[in-house]
Formats: C-alpha cells, structure tokens, sequence
C-alpha cells in the first residue's frame, strides 16, 4: 500500500496488477514476434494492421508516426509497428528497425507512377545493417482495384528475384476485403519456424 502525505487516501499498488497482465501476455503464445509494417503513405499499412486486428477499416486516416498492435495468430504473438509512409517520416524508420523479427512491406499495386520510388525505398531498407538477414514478405495490396499489376510484376519491378540474403515471399492482398492477408500470415509462420 501507498500512503501520500498530507492525505487520508491510500491506495493500492498497481504491481501486482501489471505483474499479472504481464504474466497473461507471455503465457499465452508459443512465440512473440516483432514485426515492422513498412511501405509508402497510401499503401494500405493500417489497414492491414486493422484488418488483421479485426477492426473496422471504413474509416482509416494516414498514420503521422505509428501504431502497434499485438494480433494472435497461429499460436503467435504478432506486435506490428505501423510505421507513417510520408516522405517527411521514412528517415525515422531507422529507429524502429532494432530487434525486427519479419519486415513486412506493403505495396500498392494501382499506382504505377510510384513503382521506382517503392523499389527504392525497399531496397534502403533490405542493404541497412540492422535488417542485415530479416525475411521480408512484399503485400501487393489493392488488389481488388481495376488497374492493380499482378504480384509478378510487382516482384518483376521491384527485383525481388535478385534478393539472396534472406527469405522473401510476394503475396497479393487486398487489404479492404482481407483476401491474401492470411497466405502471408503462413508465410511467416514457416519462415519463423525455420529461423
């Protein structure tokens, strides 16, 4: 117990209930894993990350630093950091990249004017050292939009073939109608298994 001076009122130390909380997260899951959401603004990053945290996605507004969210799934712990795809916030996306489990990058596969400025921005962030190995599985989202390229040109485009440092998959997705999220998820998860 807390007592504050001058005060009648005590309180309850809050310990024991955090230890508990803490308890609960880490016995629930068979793994944790630490998963960085990365892609240019408009991609579709938070509404993947809400999709898969089965929450709306009517009403989604661009993401001016970050979100996190754990998600359960296939017995894992999923904590997704939702980094802001403005041109102003990318030079802070080194500051997330420590301790990085999976690197997942999110493409919008209907806009076709920012292909070169996508495969640049990925390829600053496979030759960074503290990502040096990280598997990365490419969402080609907004696939249920009428000019959306297919994933293979998208990894055509990107030179995803040229990648040998580490696992990488391209799954197409549409991250408002959930479809292709859950292949990823099982990418991951085998990926993880191997590591």
């Amino acid at each position: 117990m807390i007592v504050l001076p001058n005060t009648r009122r005590t309180y309850r130390s809050t310990t024991q209930g955090l230890l508990s909380m803490l308890k609960r997260l880490r016995s629930s899951p068979d793994k944790e894993l630490r998963i960085l959401l990365l892609g240019l603004d408009n991609a579709g990053k938070t509404t993947l990350m809400k999709k898969l945290a089965s929450e709306d996605v009517s009403h989604i507004t661009p993401t001016q630093g970050f979100n996190i969210k754990s998600v359960q799934a296939d017995g894992m712990k999923l904590n997704v950091w939702d980094i802001g795809g403005q041109r102003k916030i990318r030079p802070y996306w080194r500051n997330y990249f420590e301790f990085t489990d999976i690197l997942i990058y999110v493409v919008d596969s209907a806009d076709r004017k920012r292909v070169d400025e996508t495969g640049f921005e990925l390829n600053e962030l496979l030759n960074d050292d503290k990502l040096l190995g990280v598997p990365v599985l490419v969402y080609a989202n907004k696939q249920d939009l009428a000019l959306a390229a297919k994933a293979s040109e998208i990894a055509q485009e990107l030179n995803l073939h040229l990648i040998r440092d580490r696992p990488w998959q391209i799954q197409a997705c549409s991250g408002i109608r959930g479809e292709g999220i859950k292949e990823g998820l099982e990418w991951i998860s085998q990926n993880v298994k191997k590591k």
